[in-house]
């Protein structure tokens, strides 16, 4: 090769016509020269180099849906959030758990909004005007934030374990942490757990 020249790229479908050409020589006996020999040796040690190339297995990345809340950096998969709602009005309870910020109608529906601090062993900020709607297959629950960052894809293999000072019954909530800091939250775990499932049958009762 010329110096300085850049390398053409392989016609794998001229490889492929002339491996057939010679291969089909062969079947007839005909008797081949060092040079066609080579080729097909060549050939065949290319088809089987490309194979051999692992490809990257499908599932290692998902799609997340990154923001803050009370200055935690937390990740939840795009397929449990449904919509993301901006200054929403909610209605305090009074009475009721730390973690539960209010009620707001979503299309008719009342919907249960959360903060999460309290989840993880901090007291509630109060901040957040932005909430995430979630739920697996309909909106079960809403999440109070402080700002929703980005949609991304979040590589599997760069998440580490859950913290080991996290508490058990927040450790089940975490799928693992990204190296910069975001938790990644399980989020069939979030919903089917105990503190964020609301009886509102009695909603609005003495």
């Amino acid at each position: 090769m010329a110096e300085g020249k850049a390398p053409q790229p392989l016609d794998w479908e001229a490889a492929h016509a002339r491996l057939a050409e010679l291969e089909q020589a062969t079947e007839r006996g005909e008797i081949l020269s060092p040079e066609e020999a080579r080729a097909i040796l060549e050939a065949r040690a290319r088809e089987l180099a490309r194979a051999a190339v692992p490809e990257k297995p499908v599932g290692t990345r998902v799609e997340v849906a990154r923001f803050q809340s009370a200055g935690q950096s937390y990740a939840l998969e795009t397929r449990f959030v449904h919509e993301v709602l901006r200054d929403m009005e909610l209605t305090p309870l009074p009475g009721a758990p730390p973690l539960l910020r209010g009620l707001t109608l979503l299309r008719g529906e009342v919907l249960p909004v959360v903060e999460l601090a309290p989840l993880f062993g901090r007291p509630p900020s109060g901040r957040g005007t932005v909430v995430l709607v979630v739920g697996a297959h309909r909106p079960d629950l809403g999440v109070c934030v402080e700002a929703v960052e980005e949609i991304t894809l979040l590589p599997r293999d760069a998440l580490l374990p859950p913290p080991s000072t996290l508490p058990a019954e927040a450790a089940a909530l975490v799928s693992g942490i990204h190296r910069e800091g975001t938790l990644l939250l399980e989020g069939a775990a979030l919903l089917r757990d105990s503190r964020l499932i609301f009886d509102l049958s009695e909603e609005g009762n003495p």
